[in-house]
């Protein structure tokens, strides 16, 4: 029952979280200048849990045949868990182990997973949002709230009639979870660090530009100048050499004045160069060009004249471009490599560029 919504959550959480990481690397660098993994290994489970209970509340899904109206989808009397229990529960107390059995019907593990499964809400609400006791029972009864509204509107409208029960213990429960979630953190609380010890952690090695960061900047500034480029040539119709253009502004005119680059600036990132500034970054701009485009293009054309010039045959043909193809595809993860190590690259040393980090703690 409770198999096939884990198994869904699993599958698409993924998917949510490829859709969800550049937006949380670039928060992350604005706000602190780097990315903590404890942080993230908090952050991206919170997603993975709500996920989970999501789906629990919504799956699985019923044919649309299947749902039709049916009177008493409302359940208003708190604790009627406890009669039902009282009702259907085959555990007497004077057979101990009866309780065995009794744990493994509906009237009790329904009970109890609807109060363990915002447990580990509260203590996520706890150590990592800090909020207190009442708020937290606050959100864990809008949360619960969410999901019996969710059942309710029949997924939203989307079924003509609620395919399961709107149910006041559940909402009881489920806030009482929260509670007991937000208590029992409070017993990890001297063995986890806190949140402020995470902060100060990140902002002190956002201090330093890493590699990941720079490569964040370059996918960004590549994406943006694309961006950019194409829709110029869309407004500016019949211009010629608009890509050209805008790499000027882009990545020549726009850091001279602001001291960096869009993505750099994102990223809060700034290049200094130690003198000549405006012809130091000129030159880096042409050499980034250079190295990336014309050093593979020019193994492309190698290829290509030991094939005119040696006659090879189809097969042999075939065999050098793959082996080129596998050149250049190495020389770029050489050079992700280097950058994510902190290597300085050769257009960097060249113009003697150096990345500055400009996160400053305001709080």
């Amino acid at each position: 029952m409770y198999a096939v919504p884990i198994k869904t959550a699993l599958l698409v959480f993924p998917i949510i979280a490829f859709f969800f990481t550049l937006p949380y690397v670039i928060s992350q660098y604005r706000k602190y200048g780097s990315i903590n993994f404890f942080r993230s290994v908090i952050v991206y489970s919170f997603i993975l849990y709500m996920i989970c209970i999501y789906f629990l509340v919504i799956l699985p899904l019923p044919k649309f045949s299947e749902v039709e109206y049916k009177p008493g989808m409302m359940r208003i009397v708190p604790f009627q868990f406890v009669l039902d229990f009282i009702m259907e529960t085959s555990f007497r107390i004077d057979e101990p182990l009866s309780i065995f059995k009794a744990i493994s019907e509906p009237c009790f593990y329904t009970v109890f997973y609807n109060l363990i499964m915002t447990i580990p809400f509260g203590m996520y609400l706890r150590y990592y949002f800090k909020t207190s006791l009442f708020k937290t029972l606050k959100y864990s009864f809008l949360l619960s709230l969410f999901f019996e509204l969710t059942q309710l509107s029949g997924l939203y409208f989307i079924y003509p009639y609620p395919y399961r029960i709107f149910d006041i213990d559940d909402l009881l429960l489920n806030t009482l979870g929260g509670v007991i979630g937000f208590a029992l953190m409070g017993l990890f609380l001297e063995i986890l660090p806190s949140r402020d010890q995470i902060d100060e952690e990140s902002y002190e090695n956002g201090k330093v530009v890493s590699g990941l960061r720079r490569m964040t900047m370059f996918i960004i500034d590549v994406v943006l100048y694309f961006i950019i480029a194409f829709s110029a040539s869309i407004v500016f119709r019949g211009v010629e050499h608009i890509y050209l253009a805008v790499y000027i502004i882009y990545f020549m005119i726009l850091p001279y004045y602001s001291g960096s680059t869009l993505g750099g600036s994102i990223l809060k990132v700034e290049l200094v160069f130690e003198n000549f500034r405006v012809l130091r970054n000129a030159c880096r701009s042409i050499l980034i060009v250079c190295y990336y485009l014309l050093v593979p293009h020019l193994i492309a054309l190698i290829c290509l004249f030991i094939v005119r010039t040696l006659n090879l045959t189809s097969i042999y043909s075939v065999y050098l471009y793959l082996a080129g193809l596998c050149v250049i595809i190495l020389f770029y993860m050489i050079n992700i490599a280097c950058i994510l190590l902190k290597k300085t690259m050769p257009y960097d040393r060249l113009c003697r560029t150096v990345y500055r980090s400009t996160i400053f703690r305001t709080t």
